[in-house]
């Protein structure tokens, strides 16, 4: 039987007390279950921890998650990621940003019958003989 005392959720050291008040107990339960199944469970994980940390990084920068960040980037300098190894994840993350924000505005391009700059000439027209 869980502890009455433990949380429901982990939370980074010094989060709000109110963090997460918007769910139901029960749910409250599914996703601190699932949080703890990923990053508290050693015997299951597949991926190293510091990967782990960074993969979660740059995740938490795309979704723009700042107590994700900040949780994530302490326990990543804990477990030794290095001032590059840290630059790095925050650079894929930039270019996967950017990525979704080309490929949102392509999709809008094509759905209004856009394109401002043709990769290809245009054909030119036929003019009559």
């Amino acid at each position: 039987m869980p502890d009455a005392n433990e949380p429901l959720i982990p939370t980074a050291g010094n989060a709000p007390t109110n963090a997460y008040s918007m769910l139901e107990p029960r749910m409250k339960k599914v996703y601190g279950a699932y949080y703890k199944e990923l990053y508290y469970t050693p015997e299951r994980r597949v991926l190293n921890p510091k990967i782990q940390e960074l993969i979660s990084i740059a995740a938490s920068l795309v979704a723009k998650c700042e107590g994700c960040l900040d949780g994530h980037m302490k326990k990543a300098l804990e477990l030794g990621a290095t001032k590059e190894e840290i630059s790095e994840t925050i650079c894929i993350a930039a270019a996967i940003n950017a990525a979704a924000m080309i490929d949102l505005s392509d999709r809008c391009a094509e759905r209004l019958q856009l394109n401002h700059f043709p990769s290809a000439p245009a054909a030119a027209t036929s003019g009559a003989s």
